[in-house]
């Protein structure tokens, strides 16, 4: 008898191009914004941005964030994560994927990049999911180390829900009923993302014991890895944006690491949690170095204002 699981999961990939492997070449991102840097002319650190899902890293919305970068701070070097050099395969990957594969890829790719490889530093720029898979590059490897980054409408505490599909969207109907009800299985916390940063505060215990990337990185496990501690405490500055009309991120508190109850929808702020008061990730001490900081980005979700981003990138990329 074929599972549903395998039926479903044929109809997507039947609707969604996706690459066989990651490419075993390293993708190097010479197209990037790099003259100055390469001329030793640029005093801004390079900047790492890595996308949120659905979104591709040769997004022409993408890439004007980085001429606007250029034309507030001056020319700085800025590198667009991939998972693969095909735009088309790279969005995929957004929904389609092991996380934990994929950040072992980027610490590849940007510790073998012939520019950011050699740099001082590099800074980081996470858009929603992008947000949290930044955090794990900092915590896995950081080599090149992050020294500033910066989070918009991240999940780092996850999402307790999955996003709301349209009734004529059979596509999103798909995921939606491949990850409900399945959300603990091997398969679907191997294979689709968004599961991946799935949790329910009110079933810890089915997060601990199977969730493939975020139990990990937030170190809620009984037995911790004080590298990720570690890491985190070598960046200068870790600013978290919330949206404050967020309603594509539940719960939008999520961005700075608070607990909503789903249920009564009680707020548990950072600092009022074992995460913060243990220390499991580093953000108490980089809290009391004043490293730490809470943003408000006004609108819904990812709407940024060149106002913002402009205020963004003299606070925290400029040199």
């Amino acid at each position: 008898m074929i599972s549903p699981l395998y039926v479903i999961w044929c109809s997507l990939l039947s609707i969604l191009p996706i690459a066989a492997a990651l490419p075993s070449q390293k993708l190097l991102g010479l197209d990037e914004s790099s003259s100055s840097l390469n001329r030793g002319t640029s005093s801004n650190l390079p900047l790492v941005i890595w996308h949120g899902l659905g979104d591709n890293y040769r997004a022409d919305g993408l890439r004007s964030i980085g001429q606007l970068l250029n034309d507030t701070i001056g020319e700085t070097y800025t590198y667009y994560i991939r998972l693969d050099d095909d735009p088309s395969a790279d969005r995929t990957a957004t929904f389609l994927g092991n996380v934990t594969a994929q950040v072992e890829k980027v610490c590849e790719d940007l510790a073998s990049h012939p520019i950011l490889s050699k740099a001082p530093a590099v800074n980081g720029l996470g858009f929603s999911q992008g947000s949290q898979f930044l955090r794990a590059y900092v915590e896995r490897c950081n080599k090149p180390r992050v020294s500033n980054l910066v989070t918009f409408g991240g999940q780092h505490n996850g999402i307790s829900e999955f996003q709301q599909c349209d009734d004529s969207d059979w596509v999103c109907q798909s995921w939606s009923g491949l990850l409900k009800g399945n959300t603990w299985t091997a398969f679907v916390q191997s294979r689709l993302v968004p599961a991946q940063y799935y949790r329910n505060p009110e079933d810890l215990d089915s997060y601990l014991e199977n969730s493939n990337f975020l139990a990990d990185i937030n170190n809620e496990r009984k037995v911790k890895n004080d590298a990720y501690k570690e890491n985190m405490k070598s960046l200068d500055k870790f600013a978290m944006y919330m949206f404050s009309e967020d309603t594509t991120v539940i719960p939008k508190e999520s961005a700075y690491f608070y607990e909503v109850n789903t249920t009564s929808k009680e707020v548990t702020k950072l600092r009022d949690r074992h995460l913060y008061k243990e220390d499991w990730i580093g953000l108490k001490w980089l809290d009391e170095k004043g490293r730490l900081d809470f943003r408000i980005a006004e609108g819904g979700h990812m709407q940024l204002s060149t106002d913002l981003l402009q205020e963004t990138f003299n606070t925290y990329f400029k040199r």
